[in-house]
């Protein structure tokens, strides 16, 4: 069965996958004369940077989502299918879903990459990932529902259990998650819970190097840790967490954290399709691709984003899975496409490296650019407005700004609400 995609004189460009770099390529080859295929397994694009500021009660979910036919609803040549792909055939120019099947002349890749466990099953088990809205909007519940169970928990080991926090990796994910834990910590906590003693709240940030944030400035490492460590985080450098068992987190120093909520930012690894020649795999699951986002021992399949290795002169080791990365290969393949249709030469990816940032917490961030580094106010000042820009609508834009504006002005959040999805048995 096909998935009811129009036949037409269009040579038909399938895009699986409506993140950084998949959206970045159909947003520019829906003004070209191809046929788009977009497929995802939502139908949104989610802004990832934002993800931790939804688990944390300062954003709601839908102001970092932006639906994928609203933005393209004037463009007839691009198709959205909400599926799942199951496989690809190269030799037949056809990918399958759980909709159906569906050619195509040209395919770009752009699954992404999920959570690393390296191999520990049971800290995968038991841990919390942060990949998604539906994760962060977990998260978000497990913290809320915890305290709330505190309150009436009278032993203090249990009581313990509930309230600390473990976060396992120390980029930017895992900084800025201890940032804006700290901060419920000393502002949200003891109004929304004057009976709990907040000085029991203990956040543990765990990094398994010598340093936090790895490939940025010994700066800003050094800051970050500064500011954490103001914040009342306990950071533990050159610490793995070696397993987590649901009530404790086994540290490589022989140290155990008695807690109900290990935080698993530590690493990703590619997601994978069945059908692609194993040839092409590489480090971290990723696809190896040539200057041109080609996967390799392929012909016409391209992968971009956090799924492709590419190396380049300057990243000898590929690029870092970052979204300028991402973004910078979907408009570059984009482009290339739209050269071929012309019968021009395509032109090699070279990335533009614009600098890496991180927020610790309120007037607190590092931003290394490529000739300067500067911390503080000015790089927290910085680091909200290339955020706030890069999210996808005004609307989204507005509510991002105004909820911003008002946690500075209040010091509060107004988003603590435990949801739940209802379910019903059958």
């Amino acid at each position: 069965m096909k998935i009811n995609i129009p036949e037409s004189p269009q040579e038909r460009v399938v895009i699986i996958g409506g993140g950084f770099a998949g959206l970045a390529a159909a947003r520019q080859l829906a003004k070209a004369n191809y046929q788009v295929v977009l497929l995802d397994k939502n139908n949104f694009h989610q802004f990832q940077p934002l993800f931790y500021q939804v688990a944390m009660a300062g954003l709601e979910p839908s102001s970092i989502a932006f639906p994928f036919r609203k933005l393209f609803r004037k463009r007839n040549n691009v198709f959205i299918r909400v599926t799942e792909v199951k496989a690809i055939e190269p030799e037949n120019n056809r990918i399958i879903t759980s909709l159906g099947h569906c050619n195509y002349d040209h395919l770009l890749i752009g699954i992404g990459a999920d959570t690393n466990y390296y191999g520990n099953e049971e800290v995968e088990r038991n841990t919390l990932s942060m990949k998604s809205v539906s994760e962060a909007l977990y998260l978000r519940n497990s913290i809320l529902s915890d305290y709330e169970k505190a309150l009436t928990t009278i032993d203090y080991d249990e009581r313990q259990g509930y309230i600390d926090i473990v976060i396992v990796g120390g980029g930017p994910t895992g900084v800025e998650l201890a940032g804006a834990l700290a901060e419920m910590k000393k502002y949200i906590m003891p109004k929304d819970y004057p009976e709990l003693n907040c000085d029991e709240i203990d956040i543990y940030l765990i990094q398994s190097a010598p340093q936090l944030l790895k490939g940025m400035s010994e700066e800003s490492s050094e800051k970050s840790l500064a500011y954490l460590k103001d914040l009342g985080v306990e950071v533990r450098l050159d610490t793995r967490v070696n397993n987590y068992d649901g009530e404790y987190a086994y540290l490589s120093d022989g140290e155990k954290i008695r807690s109900n909520k290990v935080i698993w930012a530590a690493g990703i690894q590619g997601n994978s399709i069945p059908g692609l020649p194993e040839s092409a795999l590489t480090y971290g699951r990723r696809l190896e691709v040539d200057r041109f986002s080609k996967v390799k021992d392929t012909t016409n399949i391209y992968a971009i984003g956090d799924i492709a290795y590419m190396e380049e002169e300057a990243f000898p080791k590929g690029h870092p899975q970052v979204a300028q990365v991402a973004i910078q290969q979907g408009i570059n393949l984009a482009h290339n496409l739209k050269r071929q249709l012309k019968g021009q030469e395509w032109e090699p990816f070279v990335y533009n490296d614009k600098g890496s940032m991180a927020t610790v917490g309120r007037n607190r961030a590092v931003v290394d650019l490529p000739n300067l580094s500067f911390q503080g106010f000015p790089a927290w000042a910085v680091w909200l407005l290339v955020h706030l820009f890069a999210i996808l609508g005004t609307k989204n834009k507005l509510f991002v700004f105004l909820n911003w504006v008002w946690n500075y002005l209040t010091y509060d959040q107004g988003l603590r609400l435990i949801i739940r999805a209802k379910t019903k048995d059958k």
